[in-house]
């Protein structure tokens, strides 16, 4: 109810877009800024958003050095989705003439105080915020142009030498020679390092598969060893009974030569046996008629004498 009495006071005319306006340095253009004009846009159903930035010489003098230039600022708003229009060279403290002369129907920003120029430490939105003109934006954890240089600072030997390898000069990066050299050798000694760790751990992945490995053995050690006795015990009997049967084999062979051999002999001594007996009848017969053969031709002569 409050933001529509709101929008019916200060945008007499329903039919055109409420106009909000936002500022700031938006230095490092990031998604937290992107995030906040996003907010701001969608204030409203129908918006239409205004940005002011800064130009370098105030915002040197009121907040520090930037790193990018106003040009550059200026040129990130102008490409971001939510911003319809960028006014360039924006004052630091917001006045009645200001928001009159842009038609600005409600200022956008996150609660916290700025400082104004005046350097009591007054808030540089407590005009429009009793005004009742002011509409609050969330910043977004974990992000800010002061975030992304402190990592920045923190790492600039990398920076450094990371931009030597890409071609800068050590007199454009403001680097004295002594200083180039030692970073060179540091940076060396950090990828030495690297290396080391890195083969560090290949080596333990590999103890952790090998103790891997070995439990698993144990494991299945018992169940290993028994299947091998059982294919040893297994063809140690095979082997047996083949070698028993073939000393079998060879008995059996030798046996019947034996019984072959013991029946010729006897045969052939038979058959000697018998012709010794045919032969001595024979010659007995013989002898016995050459004498008396012999004894009568004797008497046979005498008769004749």
């Amino acid at each position: 109810m409050n933001n529509e009495n709101n929008i019916s006071t200060n945008n007499p005319d329903p039919s055109r877009p409420v106009r909000v306006y936002a500022d700031g340095i938006y230095d490092l253009f990031h998604f937290g800024h992107a995030g906040s004009l996003e907010q701001a846009k969608k204030s409203f159903p129908n918006t239409y958003l205004l940005v002011g930035c800064c130009n370098d010489e105030t915002t040197h003098m009121y907040k520090g050095k930037t790193v990018m230039t106003e040009a550059e600022r200026y040129e990130s708003l102008r490409h971001c989705k939510w911003v319809d229009e960028v006014i360039p060279d924006a004052p630091w403290v917001i006045n009645q003439e200001f928001l009159d002369k842009h038609n600005i129907d409600f200022v956008a920003h996150d609660s916290l105080p700025y400082a104004d120029a005046s350097g009591a430490a007054k808030d540089v939105y407590e005009f429009v915020k009793a005004a009742g003109k002011f509409k609050e934006t969330k910043r977004t954890e974990g992000i800010s142009t002061s975030d992304i240089i402190m990592r920045i600072v923190k790492d600039y030997n990398q920076y450094v030498l990371r931009n030597l390898d890409r071609g800068y000069s050590r007199k454009e990066l403001g680097v004295s020679y002594v200083k180039e050299k030692r970073l060179r050798v540091n940076m060396r000694l950090k990828k030495l390092q690297e290396k080391v760790k890195e083969h560090q751990e290949k080596v333990g992945e590999k103890i952790q598969t090998v103790a891997m490995h070995r439990n698993a053995w144990i494991e299945n050690a018992d169940r290993l060893v028994a299947g091998f006795l059982e294919m040893f015990e297994e063809g140690c009997h095979k082997m047996g009974t083949a070698i028993r049967d073939h000393i079998q084999e060879r008995l059996r062979g030798q046996q019947s030569n034996l019984l072959e051999n013991g029946q010729g002999d006897e045969d052939e001594e038979y058959y000697y046996y018998e012709d010794d007996d045919d032969y001595s009848d024979d010659d007995d017969e013989e002898y016995y008629d050459d004498e008396e053969y012999y004894e009568k031709g004797e008497k046979n002569e005498k008769e004749k004498k």
